[in-house]
């Protein structure tokens, strides 16, 4: 089948994070000749509770083709799967809309599994970035191994990885190791300097500082609640550290975690900041100057080793990833965080940082996504084998 001139490939972006990995993608999708790039928004970007980071998609240059609203004020599983339902009502009407030749999705966020079941009924190959990744401690390790088996070209973000998508049947010669998206933003964006960070979040950087991030824990046995206090608790124990705060996705129990950040943050208004939504752009440059990273969101197993900076990865939540050793793994609890700490910014740790070695990291990640999907003809991706990889017993 011959390839047709400006085929449609449609970006999927809900969250803020997604988008901030997926930028320079865009871009090379926008300035490549045989393709069109299409914008879905949706999910967070419409969100003012989330910071609205769909004018951070238009003030980049990209102007979303639909946005779908889909959350609904609660976070609670009934009303997770309510947003899901209207998902998958309001993408499968954009589907019919746009029309496009392939959907490009990154992560494993239910929002992002609706928009792959979506295209799937509509018949709508699908590219997936960063499948083959294990997170022992979140939901969202069955959405990831579902969107790969729903996808037909898939771009890991290091070897183990893709291995992992060939044993899920997956044909090797659509399965492509090109790096971590993150990992090359950190190469690619002109970091702020100290003081200009400092006056654009309206925050005295003079002291040192820890970044926290920290999202619901879905499929671990204590609340999050509880594990995001005994954070709380541990952070006490470093008074003379400030605090910024990123809050968490509008996952299940979210909100509770946000509302732990303001109550912490109000009362140390001189130590903590709050922040709804940094963007790629500030938080990558939060991250150059922060003591360590501490938390359980993957940007302090994929990003942060590029950046020379520890990372206090808190509970099962990234259970599983290949990880650099400047990662140090705790318990959830106020005793191991504060041990873990103490190890991270020790002189000793420090002198690691100069070594460490990022299993994510690669040259020229986005360009080389976009070259494999120019490849690759849409029209002959849907039908699909499974990829028999032989196993002892």
């Amino acid at each position: 089948m011959s390839r047709r001139k400006n085929e449609k490939i449609c970006i999927f972006t809900g969250s803020r994070a997604e988008y901030g990995l997926l930028r320079w993608v865009m871009q090379g999708i926008k300035d490549a000749p045989e393709l069109a790039l299409q914008v879905v928004a949706t999910g967070m970007h419409l969100s003012p509770e989330f910071g609205m980071t769909i004018h951070e998609i238009r003030a980049d240059g990209f102007e979303p083709d639909e946005t779908i609203e889909i959350l609904l004020s609660g976070d609670t599983p009934a009303a997770i799967c309510k947003s899901m339902g209207l998902a998958m009502i309001g993408y499968g009407e954009a589907l019919q809309r746009l029309k496009p030749d392939m959907v490009l999705l990154l992560g494993d966020r239910f929002e992002t599994f609706c928009m792959a079941a979506a295209a799937q009924v509509c018949r709508v190959p699908l590219a997936h970035i960063h499948g083959g990744e294990t997170t022992e401690g979140a939901i969202d390790e069955a959405f990831r191994h579902s969107i790969t088996k729903m996808s037909h070209l898939h771009f890991a973000s290091c070897e183990e990885y893709r291995q992992r998508i060939i044993q899920l049947g997956e044909d090797p010669e659509r399965v492509f190791n090109v790096g971590a998206l993150g990992v090359e933003n950190i190469r690619r964006v002109s970091l702020m300097e100290r003081s200009e960070l400092a006056e654009s979040i309206g925050f005295n950087l003079e002291r040192p500082y820890f970044l926290v991030t920290f999202h619901p824990v879905t499929l671990e046995k204590s609340t999050s609640e509880g594990q995001f206090q005994s954070l709380l608790n541990a952070l006490d124990a470093f008074p003379e550290y400030n605090v910024i705060f990123t809050k968490t996705n509008a996952d299940t129990d979210g909100r509770i975690i946000n509302r732990l950040i303001d109550e912490y943050a109000e009362k140390r208004p001189e130590r903590c900041l709050a922040a709804t939504s940094l963007g790629a752009h500030r938080y990558l440059s939060a991250m150059k100057y922060a003591s360590a990273v501490i938390g359980n969101s993957s940007s302090g197993i994929i990003e942060a080793p590029s950046s020379r900076v520890p990372t206090v990865n808190i509970g099962d939540r990234q259970k599983g990833r290949v990880r650099a050793e400047s990662v140090v793994d705790c318990e959830p609890a106020a005793i191991s965080i504060a041990s873990s700490i103490r190890k991270a910014i020790s002189i000793e740790f420090q002198s690691l940082l100069k070594v460490v070695k990022n299993p994510y990291e690669q040259t020229g990640t986005a360009a080389r996504i976009v070259e494999k999907i120019t490849l690759f003809c849409p029209g002959e991706l849907m039908k699909k084998s499974f990829y028999n990889v032989r196993v002892s017993a």
